[in-house]
């Protein structure tokens, strides 16, 4: 459960930047924001394997490349359910979730399998 609350933060984090880098992306408050990181791991949780599956056609047709309108997709269903977070469009859409994908990308280094905050040492010999 702490490693889905971290992920979501980070995810959280992800909408932030993305909402400061694009102008038709807006969440009005700063409780909106945490709401749509939840939500958005809710959303990949449950609704993207599903997506995934019925757009594997697509995804092998364009080597991977429909993955980005799978996630915008995902971004553009927590806009639906929630208010307060405003997409203008399908290229904003994209450009929210590649930023998102980055910024959890990039936060997921720092956590591990379990959810933990996790520092790789190595050892000289």
């Amino acid at each position: 459960m702490a490693g889905f609350i971290l992920r979501a933060l980070i995810a959280s984090l992800g909408l932030w930047a993305a909402t400061e880098m694009l102008d038709g992306l807006t969440i009005d408050d700063p409780t909106t924001l945490i709401l749509a990181g939840l939500l958005l791991g809710i959303v990949n949780a449950v609704v993207r394997p599903f997506a995934l599956l019925l757009s594997l056609p697509a995804l092998l047709f364009t080597l991977g490349l429909f993955l980005l309108v799978v996630n915008a997709a995902m971004l553009g269903l927590v806009a639906l359910l929630l208010r307060g977070f405003h997409i203008d469009g399908f290229w904003t859409a994209i450009g929210g979730s590649i930023i998102v994908s980055l910024v959890s990308w990039i936060g997921s280094w720092f956590i591990g399998p379990k959810g933990r905050v996790e520092v790789i040492r190595h050892r000289d010999r």
